[in-house]
């Protein structure tokens, strides 16, 4: 059986922190047609959150499969995600397991993604909720340097479901991951990371616009498939 292209596994995304971004990127999302994407509310407060779903729900956005939560993000909010754009993927970070309560009722949708400063607080359990988003440049930086964050996903693999990603570029000089691509080369990364670390939900996290994110997409389907076609 022929496996799938990662062409049908990464997604566009709606990110950035102004109102000028996401309006941008949605600008262009309507003008390609595009009904599918992802969308990272990380830096989005609630004035803003509230006026970006008024467009999203008028916008040729069908399907959002997974959502990047922040600590204020209402349990009413994930169930407008869930009903208008049947989203069944959301990440949370390290320190939102204190805040667990508050999105009762939709653990089964809630996916770990791991910061690389090798503070895992005791509070982080894993097992609560539905398993790990690997941000991958994250989980790079985490190798190159040596940190805890590797580990703790590595002896989990097999207990633990890795479904989905963040995708965004690496810096080699920095050991550390990029939300605004400057070249193509920084994705090069990608084929040096262990193959279960990839999910079916990957979610390009980049500043850039929605067509250049159609590029990086392009690139990146293209390295991914050659890499898990071949034997190493």
């Amino acid at each position: 059986m022929e496996k799938e292209s990662f062409s049908k596994r990464i997604f566009l995304s709606i990110t950035g922190k102004d109102n000028i971004d996401w309006q941008l990127k949605l600008k262009e999302i309507n003008q390609l047609k595009i009904d599918k994407a992802a969308v990272f509310l990380s830096r989005f407060e609630k004035k803003e959150r509230d006026n970006f779903y008024r467009f999203l729900l008028k916008s040729s956005i069908k399907n959002i499969p997974l959502v990047h939560l922040r600590e204020d993000v209402s349990r009413e909010e994930i169930q407008f995600f869930v009903e208008r754009f049947k989203t069944d993927h959301f990440n949370i970070h390290e320190e939102h397991f204190n805040l667990l309560d508050q999105w009762q009722g939709f653990w089964d949708k809630l996916y770990l993604e791991m910061d690389y400063d090798s503070e895992i607080s005791k509070d982080v359990k894993v097992r609560k909720i539905a398993g790990f988003c690997v941000d991958l440049p994250h989980f790079k930086a985490a190798i190159a340097r040596g940190t805890a964050e590797a580990a703790y996903a590595f002896f989990r693999k097999n207990r633990i479901r890795f479904a989905c990603n963040h995708l965004g570029g690496y810096s080699e000089k920095k050991r550390g991951d990029m939300h605004t691509i400057k070249s193509l080369r920084n994705f090069d990364y990608l084929t040096t990371l262990p193959k279960y670390v990839f999910g079916k939900i990957i979610a390009l996290e980049a500043e850039n616009s929605i067509k250049e994110q159609i590029v990086f997409k392009n690139h990146i389907s293209k390295i991914l498939d050659d890499y898990f076609s071949s034997a190493k």
